[in-house]
């Protein structure tokens, strides 16, 4: 039974998907920043190419071109709206917000090895569940596309473009993508499935959490590591009783003012202001106060500005692993970015939870659990018992340790 899923490259996942979108890793903040506003994308992957690896003196082309193999690319990682906004929270960044907005895109990237992994497509799925199983959050997939002049003309007037090395473009290959697989063939793995998360001892009691009370710029660092490890932060009470999350997903569909709020307001209070209906006018007004009592005028200024609180939003999901499907799906809802409609990347329950935080129980199946994460493009469950109290989270990074030695066995 295993022989057919063992059978399976990495390519056949990829089917469909299309191209990374990219930033040059000497980009800057702000440059990056207008990119994430005017893309359809939340995430955005950032390259590295060496040009001096150029051997050959005849040669006047670029790295863009198909046949050109004087020059190495490499993906070094993705950003997000998450990552602007956090950096713009430090310290050191609050009262000149306009100057931290001239670094290097790179000063975003997490300091952690091994996260960006690229992959042959004639790689197993195998060794793809093993990448990720040791760290690898993205398996960057060549994937071969027609390439004509005319588009790399059009590529020419925007900052972000696919990347192109050696006539090949570019994918993500992520943890739901193996785990969608896995689900539709989810018969083979019987009875696995069927067994509850509790009895597979995949529910992690490492998680992370914030008070409901708490300042939400006291969280910025557990924020910024629920975005790095692809989960989120658990909104608590003070018995431990699960009133929502601060999702890095939910934080992408905001503007960078949004930053502002995170500086000023309390987690309960951030919870309300990047719900789907738009920033409650009273909480614009307490931020507004806050950052002019707190001599944030630079802020307060982008704030004002900004489009982001007198406009209604509606929350859109974008998980690492959707965009294959955007081609095909019908937009059913619209994110105000600095004045621009943003179309929806693919139908998802996300769109309509807001805030809320997606929760199973104990006794509840894996199967079931794989598709209540799958349905609201999430890599993780938070686990609670009847009284809501949070007792864990279930990842899609535990499954796959499941389904890996699921395949050993009928190996």
């Amino acid at each position: 039974m295993a022989v057919s899923l063992l059978a399976h490259e990495v390519s056949d996942l990829c089917l469909g998907k299309p191209a990374l979108r990219s930033l040059a890793l000497t980009t800057t903040i702000a440059e990056a920043l207008f990119a994430l506003k005017n893309s359809d994308d939340n995430f955005i992957s950032v390259w590295n190419c060496d040009h001096a690896a150029k051997t050959n003196n005849d040669y006047k082309g670029n790295c863009e071109e198909e046949g050109c193999d004087v020059c190495e690319c490499k993906c070094v990682g993705k950003v997000s709206m998450v990552d602007v906004v956090c950096y713009l929270c430090k310290d050191e960044n609050l009262l000149f917000p306009s100057d931290a907005l001239k670094a290097p895109v790179s000063v975003l990237l997490p300091e952690i090895p091994g996260m960006v992994v690229h992959v042959e497509p004639t790689s197993s799925l195998l060794e793809a569940i093993d990448l990720i199983l040791q760290g690898a959050k993205n398996l960057v997939v060549p994937i071969k596309t027609r390439y004509s002049t005319r588009r790399k003309q059009h590529q020419k007037l925007s900052i972000t473009s696919p990347t192109i090395h050696n006539g090949r473009e570019f994918c993500w290959l992520t943890q739901e993508d193996i785990i969608r697989f896995f689900l539709g063939s989810i018969g083979l793995f019987a009875p696995l499935p069927a067994l509850s998360i509790d009895t597979l001892g995949i529910i992690s009691t490492e998680f992370l959490t914030i008070d409901y009370h708490s300042p939400a710029i006291s969280e910025l660092e557990a924020i910024s590591r629920s975005l790095a490890d692809e989960t989120s932060v658990a909104v608590i009470d003070s018995d431990g009783i699960l009133i929502g999350e601060l999702s890095p997903f939910t934080l992408a569909c905001c503007d960078d003012s949004v930053a502002a709020a995170i500086t000023t307001l309390s987690s309960g209070d951030l919870m309300a202001y990047i719900d789907c209906g738009g920033p409650p006018e009273d909480l614009v007004k307490v931020v507004m106060a806050r950052l002019k009592e707190r001599g944030l005028e630079a802020m307060l200024q982008e704030f004002t500005n900004s489009s982001c609180y007198s406009t209604t939003s509606s929350c859109q999901s974008q998980s690492s692993s959707s965009d294959e499907e955007s081609a095909s799906s019908t937009p059913v809802s619209t994110l105000h970015r600095s004045g621009k409609y943003s179309r929806s990347m693919s139908y998802s329950a996300r769109m309509v939870r807001r805030a809320e935080a997606i929760v199973c129980h104990p006794k509840s199946s894996l199967v079931a659990v794989m598709i209540q994460a799958i349905a609201h493009r999430v890599n993780y469950v938070w686990v609670i018992e009847d009284d809501c109290s949070l007792v864990g989270i279930v990842r899609f990074y535990d499954m796959l340790k499941v389904f890996r030695e699921s395949l050993e066995d009928m190996a």
